[in-house]
């Protein structure tokens, strides 16, 4: 609303100035009584634009809320990046209502509904289910209430404004290309056995996590140098509802039942997520005599970075949620002040309405040999709670 006002006044100042331009250069006709209402208006409609621009300026991040919907409690990221998120908003002068939804999609609608009802002026939303928040945004963009979409992005609404993420096809590709080095892929002379996990079906990022790491391995798979065991390749075959570890702790024991239980050597795992990793390493402590595999994670979740010093996962994609809470702060300001967020990302993520201008910020492989720089030296974690 205030940015439709400055606009306005604007609009009217330009043409009242054209109309003063075209009358001087004449030289002949006298101001008029119309002509001087006009320029009377038109210094009044400035000044009030420029007291309206001054009192958005000086109120942004001032008692202004903020609406900041996340998925869980229940996996370790996402009460860090909602944790994480309240205390750098709240830093910069904001006021915010943040709710977890315990990933229930019916209750994260009716979050986002109250957060528009109860006079949140910009929104952040990490969505259950990309294509399930049609009707509360369709109320926000009718209220002009803009929506940064955070980490996973929202399909099929034209109201989402920006995408704030990390690389997330970079993701896949760096635990792809970690798997071809671990196994010396490249001088193999025997094939080695590999199964694949990834995420939530309903969560786009999942896309770019298992499309990422397959574009790397498929050629190994293709050539035979990687043999998946189990058959199961296929997106659908792969994902895990929810991220759910116990999910994926069942789904590996049937594996290693069917597949490995003969002293058949599993040689590595692909997993999207530490979540994931987390019940394929459970599986495999109670039902896997062959020798360890190599297992990939991503969010380097406290559980899963003990059991990498163990020796149990191999490696974590390290996404700094601190990193990626500070520039979402920065397009909530930008925003609020009636300008464009920075961006670096204007081709890759289509929501099915158009591209979504985007940040991506950069992920970092973590093993036990750079743990403690990425995790403790950083501050991200203290000794105390790796041990």
């Amino acid at each position: 609303m205030k940015r439709k006002f400055l606009a306005a006044a604007m609009a009217l100042a330009l043409t009242a100035g054209m109309l003063s331009g075209c009358s001087s250069s004449t030289g002949s006709a006298p101001e008029n009584k119309e002509t001087q209402t006009t320029s009377a208006a038109t210094t009044e409609a400035t000044k009030a634009a420029e007291t309206k621009a001054e009192e958005t300026k000086a109120t942004t991040g001032t008692g202004t809320l903020v609406g900041v919907a996340m998925p869980t409690k229940d996996l370790q990221r996402w009460n860090q990046d909602g944790s994480n998120m309240k205390k750098e908003l709240e830093d910069a002068g904001y006021k915010v209502d943040l709710q977890y939804a315990s990933n229930d999609v019916q209750t994260q609608v009716s979050q986002v509904e109250n957060m528009i009802s109860n006079g949140c002026q910009i929104l952040v939303i990490a969505s259950i289910d990309g294509s399930s928040l049609g009707e509360p945004l369709s109320q926000a963009k009718a209220m002009g209430i803009p929506v940064i979409s955070y980490d996973r992005l929202i399909m099929n609404s034209d109201a989402v404004t920006y995408y704030a993420t990390f690389d997330n096809y970079k993701v896949g590709q760096k635990q792809g290309e970690y798997l071809v080095e671990a196994l010396d892929l490249e001088k193999a002379t025997e094939p080695k056995n590999i199964e694949l996990f990834t995420g939530d079906p309903a969560d786009n990022n999942c896309n770019f996590f298992f499309g990422g790491a397959m574009d790397v391995l498929k050629k190994y798979i293709d050539s035979g140098k990687l043999v998946v065991k189990s058959g199961q390749t296929a997106f659908e075959q792969v994902a895990t509802a929810n991220w759910d570890s116990e999910k994926s702790q069942n789904r590996m024991d049937t594996i290693i039942a069917g597949n490995y239980s003969d002293g058949t050597v599993l040689d590595a795992v692909l997993c999207s997520n530490d979540s994931t990793a987390l019940g394929v390493e459970n599986a495999l402590a109670s039902s896997y005599t062959g020798k360890y595999p190599v297992i990939t994670g991503q969010d380097c979740d406290i559980a899963n970075v003990k059991n990498m010093l163990q020796g149990k996962q191999a490696m974590s994609i390290f996404k700094d949620t601190r990193t990626l809470a500070s520039q979402v702060v920065k397009m909530v300001d930008s925003v609020m002040q009636g300008g464009e967020a920075e961006i670096n990302d204007t081709k890759s993520y289509d929501n099915g309405t158009g591209i979504i201008p985007t940040f991506l910020c950069d992920p970092v492989v973590v093993t036990v040999d750079n743990y403690k720089d990425m995790l403790i030296t950083s501050g991200y974690y203290t000794e105390d709670q790796l041990k």
